[in-house]
């Protein structure tokens, strides 16, 4: 028989602090909840149980804490987001047929040692799930301790048996309280003896094998093994030592349950617990947990549904006149279990009352440029490419339930309809058995509508992210053209240039074998071999990330290093990978998301044009095989310093107001202003600094990043933060005041009223808080930037549209947008981009554009 037993509070802890705070959208804390069903998965994978135990502590004083009152005295208070989440776990452990174990009096650890030592007498196996690492003393050979533990900042368990114990600390497992006893435990202020630190409590305990031998030897003055002073104080501290022992040793005859069988999986209440799941918006872990297939129990707060009637399957009406709402059909599983949807006609159906229409190709044709039809739709970006591919566009489209769940919870991962429906506790009004969710469409919608309208947000979807969906499936229809035989060159040329820099990095090494793109073999060869200056070594060796390596780019080998890991990216990443996915036409058609980042960005895919690299010479050419088509040329406009424009806006402060109303150069004005100099008196090195404190600000850059940014020391770097700070005092309120309101009231919006949660503010943990007050700085100013750039954009292409032009919005990139004109359009094309971008807000500084065009992006940019 095999015993599964979990310390239930260390595996809730571990995964409070392991994910990010997550929250449902009523504003529950799910990250512990979430983190603990997934650790619990992976631990019934690892050990196969036959049982099941999970131990709780109890607020109850223990008979540690009644033997000394010291006992765990220094510890923290349990944060409240992962106190609320402790009775939620329990009780889907219960729902999930789990057993809890609780002793009043008694801690967890004792649990588990109380049930390992059972499991031993039966000479069963046991495994002890847990992050503390004070468990380690119960492995035996019928106990293995599963040690939930962090490395490089990912959660992982390692498998600890008496050879690993051995291995890792030099004494059996039981000695672990016997170098406790001497070292005691800072986080459960266990005593210890004064002056005996780690070190030197391993030594002693494997010099005389234990506490007791030890002090068999104190008297020993001959044995120099334990130096005078450790002497003395051991003498001194004997009977806090011997506390210690007892305090460290983990008992084995709680009170609890050990009769084999006990702890079986039970049945639970499989149906509560997937409706408590879908409260929760943990609806992955519904599928992982084996309960897709189960019905959730009724809604203890809703009233009793009336039986509802089976909707009417029809064909769509010959003449459709009226209001539909269309959506795809939920995610299904593909055969190597990937989620993929389908897009094919049967994926869509179309609700008019109590009637499903199945659709056909033809059907959604006439439905979506339809001037006697309007539509709601869930997910408008497939229907729209449908519509254009057809000759239309979409125009019968008037609504996206998909934009609309995105701008009411930009933190979500996904938007999925049934999920949707579930979350928004959307009533339906009859059933289907084919397509269950088209019978909660129109309430769903109608919730949504509702919200966005009360969270005054209706001017942000109406003006911006409703019509930039029909603006993004236009740009990826059209495509950019791209010159494939220049990338081919471009890739013959970077595998060239790999070649080269190997063979160099082989000579240099003086190793034909040497593999620069092992992280193992590089470091033993730069800081082992190379004695080069390193930093800290982990489980995995030497760090040789970017930021190590370039430290050292004065040193040749590194450099090449460097090199040949800037000529690997291009030719993966971007000659092959951009030569995948050219189409037929000789275009690159990339996808535009809408929904993915908080801030309210666009970012694209397949291939991904925002990371076209621009910084290095080498990489800025493969601008120039992206090109116009003949007789056509790009016109590429771009913004200006908006995110300073609109912080120099919201703040307020007429210096930075200034500097933008009379054309000055914002980081040299800055730096002139911080130390008192004339313009002209500004040095290079003083303008680099002010432009990296001028974007560092919104970032909510400390003094550590802010000396890497402009290489100076820490503390010249904080000096320089308080200078721009005190000369730039409404910048400084303003931060302030922004993460106060947010800290208030939960968020922080754009100036178009995008709403972002901040959960994170609320936190007791510093680091976690500390996160929370850089993104309520930047949100507010990337985010408003994005929605200006959106805002451009719908417009840029409706006056190319109304005007009647062949000019086409083609492509963005972050702050960019690039048009392909005729060249006799390319004046006229410039123009509007500029008056469109410039003239789309009115702020207490002007927007900025600069337009250039080109036959290739490279030339236009």
């Amino acid at each position: 028989m095999r015993l599964l037993v979990i310390d239930g509070n260390s595996i809730a802890n571990r995964a409070f602090y392991g994910i990010k705070l997550l929250t449902t959208k009523d504003g529950r804390y799910t990250n512990a909840i979430f983190g603990f069903l997934n650790i619990l998965l992976s631990l019934l994978k690892e050990s196969e149980p036959d049982e099941v135990a999970v131990a709780f502590d109890l607020k109850a004083p223990t008979f540690r804490h009644k033997m000394y009152d010291g006992y765990k005295a220094t510890r923290h208070k349990m944060p409240d987001e992962l106190a609320a989440q402790l009775p939620v776990i329990r009780q889907l452990l219960a729902l999930l047929g789990y057993r809890e174990v609780t002793a009043e009096g008694w801690e967890a650890d004792d649990i588990l040692g109380t049930l390992a030592a059972a499991c031993a007498a039966r000479s069963d196996d046991c495994f002890l799930a847990t992050g503390d690492r004070d468990s380690l003393q119960l492995v035996s050979d019928t106990t293995t301790v599963l040690l939930a533990t962090t490395a490089l900042g990912r959660s992982k368990t390692v498998t600890m048996d008496v050879d690993a114990v051995k291995e890792k600390y030099g004494v059996t497992p039981r000695q672990l309280i016997d170098v406790k006893s001497l070292m005691g435990d800072t986080s459960d202020n266990i005593p210890g003896v004064k002056g005996i630190g780690e070190k030197s409590a391993f030594a002693l305990i494997q010099k005389y094998g234990s506490l007791e031998g030890v002090y068999a030897h104190l008297d020993d003055t001959t044995d120099k093994t334990i130096k005078p002073k450790q002497r003395e104080h051991l003498a001194e501290d004997r009977a806090m030592a011997e506390l210690s022992y007892t305090l460290g040793t983990i008992r084995t005859d709680a009170p609890i349950d050990t009769a084999e069988g006990a702890y079986a999986v039970g049945e639970g209440n499989k149906a509560e617990a997937v409706r408590l799941m879908q409260e929760l918006e943990l609806h992955s872990l519904i599928a992982r947990f084996g309960l897709s297939d189960i019905t959730p129990a009724a809604d203890p707060e809703r009233a009793p549904a009336e039986p509802l009637p089976e909707a009417e399957l029809a064909a769509l009406p010959a003449e459709p006149k009226g209001h539909y709402l269309v959506a795809a059909r939920p995610a299904v599983m593909g055969k190597q279990g990937v989620r993929i949807v389908e897009l094919q006609p049967a994926a869509w159906y179309a609700v008019q009352d109590k009637t499903v229409f199945p659709l056909e190709s033809e059907d959604l044709l006439r439905l979506l440029d339809n001037k006697d039809v309007t539509l709601d739709v869930f997910d408008s970006a497939p229907l729209y490419a449908r519509a254009m591919a057809a000759g239309g566009w979409g125009s019968s489209i008037v609504w996206d339930g998909k934009l609309a769940a995105y701008l009411l919870d930009a933190s979500a991962s996904k938007y999925n309809l049934s999920e949707l429906i579930i979350s928004y506790r959307a009533d339906a009004a009859f059933t289907c058995e084919k397509w269950p969710d088209a019978g909660a469409l129109a309430d769903l919608f109608a919730k949504m509508k509702t919200e966005i309208t009360a969270l005054e947000e209706d001017s942000l979807y109406n003006d911006i992210e409703f019509p930039l969906a029909q603006v993004l499936a236009d740009m990826t229809r059209i495509g950019i053209l791209v010159d494939k035989e220049g990338i081919e060159k471009f890739g013959v040329k970077m595998r060239s240039e790999l070649e080269d820099v190997l063979t160099r990095i082989h000579m240099e090494t003086g190793s034909a074998s040497f593999n620069p793109n092992s992280p193992k073999q590089l470091g033993e060869m730069l800081f082992d071999t190379m004695g080069l200056p390193h930093g800290k070594k982990t489980q995995r060796g030497w760090s040789t990330d970017a930021e190590t390596l370039e430290a050292l780019r004065d040193y040749p080998l590194v450099e090449d290093i460097l090199q040949y890991r800037a000529y690997q990216k291009l030719n993966s990443t971007y000659v092959e990978g951009l030569l995948k996915v050219i189409a037929e036409d000789g275009r690159i058609h990339t996808r535009f998301n809408q929904t993915e980042a908080r801030t309210g960005r666009l970012s694209s895919d397949n291939p991904n044009l925002q990371n076209i690299p621009i910084r290095t010479e080498l990489g800025s050419q493969l601008r120039a095989y992206f090109v116009a088509r003949p007789g056509c040329v790009l016109v590429d406009a771009d913004y200006s310093q908006i995110e300073l424009r609109i912080l120099a806006h919201v703040t307020g402060d007429e210096h930075m107001q200034q500097a933008f109303l009379t054309g000055e150069d914002i980081h040299r004005s800055t730096a002139a202003k911080i130390y008192g100099l004339p313009l002209e008196q500004v040095t290079p090195r003083l303008r680099s600094s002010a432009k990296a404190i001028n974007f560092g600000i919104m970032y909510g850059k400390g003094a550590y990043s802010l000396s890497k940014d402009i290489g100076v020391s820490v503390k010249e770097a904080d000096a320089f933060l308080k200078n721009y700070l005190a000369t730039f005092p409404k910048v400084s309120g303003y931060m302030d005041k922004t993460i106060s309101d947010a800290r208030s009231c939960g968020y922080v919006s754009t100036l178009f009223g995008r709403r972002r949660s901040l959960p994170e503010l609320a936190s007791n943990n510093h680091n976690i808080r500390a996160s929370g007050e850089r993104m309520a700085r930047n949100t507010p100013i990337q985010g408003t930037a994005a929605d200006v750039i959106k805002l451009a954009m719908v417009r840029v292409w409706r006056r190319l549209r109304d005007e009647k032009m062949e000019s086409r919005l083609i492509l963005t990139v972050h702050d960019e947008l690039i048009v392909e004109a005729p060249e006799a359009e390319a004046a006229k094309a410039a123009a509007i981009l500029q008056e469109e971008m410039e003239g789309c807000v009115n702020y207490a500084v002007p927007l900025s554009t600069e337009v250039h065009q080109g036959k290739n992006w490279l030339e236009a940019h």
